[in-house]
């Protein structure tokens, strides 16, 4: 059902954008042609717009029992192969992506990993900040750093194309290493909790090997992040459009970009409905495999709770990093972003101008900060949404589970065009765009991390006490489940800013002359080898942003409860009765 109302409001889209379909697709198929009544006329007959939207999705869905999706309006070309040829390069390009990943989120908790085999790990907190710096750096301006430096300046590795194995190595990388270092934290953070279990303690006391000892934390913790790693899957295969836009890659996001933007509609909804499915067949695969990894323990309700210890909230370098960037916000508000200087066009950081002008002569740190209000302000009220939506929806799992296959298969790029027709063009449209499809990674870590926490044998035994179904939910799940669930909301932080620039990159942002940072990174990228501070600046600052968002998100706990100690009265035969306390459970957040 929910599958079939996508597919249907995409069959939609031109005429909920209240645009005639018949003139986008003659600017697709010709730009120069002019648009004349006959010929507007002639398209639409050919296409049997006429007919309206409810007769060409018939036809549309009549073709696919026979492997026909029909022709493109825009090429008229069969769709069906285009497609698949589409998903083929996507799905290798994943691959390449999803190894990088895996190696680079492998290298951000290896300190973790050794410390903890070893039981050395103490009170030591998350690894430093340099992946938390990766994360928050833009994918499309890891992809045009190397392609440009890479490829262009170097001519180590190709820039532009895909022709075989040489050519996928610099985009796997631009897709990989942000992904990674993201895997890597949420990694990072469970490590603690599984080294501290009993298992972990007796293993080290009976003089396993550390390196047994590490692989056996990692597989506890597995469950945990599979079903984000099959969010990560499809994000790859269809979310990839910047960086199949620069280097050139005939890959399904950007077939797809391209037939949003043209209204193909054939060629649109087979790129989704094939999106859709690989986002099924992962969340199937995920499914599988933490059965297959914790489903005796599942069942039988004999799990710890993956309670991690609590290090020392960080307090320096979240200040240290706050403060750097309220200083960059601070200078640069007196300025004036908007000022034209065409004769200091992108000229060096100077005295005048400390992180140099953008194409048009602007000082790049007056529109760094007053583009901060806007980004900073929408990229916390997005948060702070899909939060709230992915915990609820994550505490339902039945209902989330199907809705969360679904929503994760939509682009970005698609949601915003989507918002667009349904809601109309406006400042708070791209906003709306990423949290119609951000709140679903926290809404799958709030289902895995409650799935595990049900099984735990404290809950069975507080159950079996008398605890009723609320109290279980707000003494022993919610405390369990929150705190990392808001570390990762608090890591998902710069990459909603980049969901944002990555909109304002393709043009579905914010519009000039605003200073919405993915609207600087898309306007000065094209200067990047004549002038790299223009692009290095808000992408520091971004870095910068990630890298307080993740060293503040180290120190996220919920504030302990006090408890009054119940007690029962026993009356004596004296005249004052005498009080004695009850012996309780432990709380689930005691050591």
């Amino acid at each position: 059902m929910l599958t079939a109302a996508l597919v249907c409001a995409i069959g939609l889209l031109p005429w909920l954008s209240r645009t005639d379909p018949a003139l986008t697709v003659l600017k697709a198929r010709s730009a120069e042609r002019t648009p004349t009544p006959g010929t507007l006329r002639a398209i639409r007959e050919q296409l049997g717009l006429d007919e309206g939207p409810s007769h060409l999705l018939g036809q549309w869905l009549g073709g696919l029992p026979h492997g026909d999706a029909g022709r493109s309006w825009v090429s008229d070309t069969e769709v069906l192969p285009a497609v698949a040829q589409a998903l083929g390069a996507s799905l290798l390009l994943m691959a390449g992506a999803l190894v990088v990943a895996v190696l680079t989120a492998g290298a951000v908790c290896a300190r973790t990993l050794r410390l903890g085999s070893r039981r050395r790990l103490g009170d030591r907190g998350p690894g430093g900040t340099g992946s938390a710096v990766l994360a928050a750096l833009p994918e499309f301006l890891v992809a045009s750093v190397l392609a440009s430096v890479v490829g262009v300046q170097l001519a180590w590795l190709p820039a532009l194309g895909w022709y075989g194995p040489r050519w996928m190595i610099l985009p796997a990388l631009a897709l990989g290493l942000p992904a990674g270092a993201v895997l890597g934290r949420m990694l990072d953070d469970l490590l603690p909790a599984a080294f501290a279990e009993p298992w972990a303690l007796a293993a080290a006391a009976r003089g396993i090997p550390p390196a047994s000892i590490a692989r056996q934390a990692l597989r506890r913790c597995a469950p945990g992040l599979l079903p984000n790693l099959g969010l990560f899957v499809v994000g790859l295969t269809g979310g990839s459009v910047a960086v199949e836009q620069i280097f050139d890659i005939p890959g399904l996001g950007r077939l797809t970009l391209r037939a949003a933007l043209a209204q193909d509609l054939p060629v649109l909804q087979t790129g989704t409905l094939a999106l859709v499915v690989l986002a099924a067949l992962a969340a199937l695969l995920a499914r599988l495999g933490v059965r297959r990894l914790i489903g005796p323990a599942l069942r039988d309700g004999a799990l710890h709770s993956l309670h991690r210890p609590a290090p020392p909230a960080p307090r320096v370098v979240p200040l240290v990093y706050g403060l750097l960037l309220a200083a960059v916000i601070a200078l640069g508000l007196p300025r004036d972003p908007l000022a034209l200087d065409t004769t200091a066009r992108l000229q060096a950081p100077s005295a005048a101008h400390p992180l140099g002008t953008d194409a048009l002569g602007r000082d790049v740190l007056a529109r760094i900060a007053h583009g901060a209000l806007t980004t900073l302000g929408t990229a916390l009220a997005v948060s702070a949404a899909v939060l709230l939506t992915g915990v609820l929806l994550g505490l339902l799992p039945r209902l989330s589970g199907p809705l969360v296959d679904t929503v994760n298969a939509v682009p970005p790029v698609l949601a915003a065009l989507l918002v667009t027709g349904i809601a109309g063009s406006g400042p708070w449209t791209p906003a709306l765009a990423v949290a119609v499809v951000a709140w679903s990674p926290l809404a799958v870590h709030t289902s895995a991390l409650l799935r595990q926490e049900r099984a735990t044998l404290h809950l069975t035994a507080t159950r079996a006490l008398g605890a009723g179904p609320w109290y279980l939910l707000w003494r022993e799940l919610l405390p369990a489940v929150l705190p990392p669930v808001v570390r990762h909301a608090l890591l998902r932080l710069p990459g909603i800013a980049l969901s944002l620039a990555a909109l304002g990159f393709l043009g579905l942002g914010a519009q000039p002359p605003s200073p919405e940072w993915g609207l600087l990174l898309a306007e000065n990228q094209p200067y990047i080898e004549r002038a790299p501070w223009a692009v290095l600046a808000p992408a520091a600052v971004l870095a910068l942003l990630g890298a307080l968002a993740v060293t503040a998100a180290g120190g996220a706990r919920l504030p302990r409860r006090r408890r009054k100690e119940p007690t029962v009265t026993v009356r004596p035969a004296g005249p004052e009765p005498v009080r004695h306390p009850v012996l309780t459970t432990a709380s689930t957040d005691s050591p």
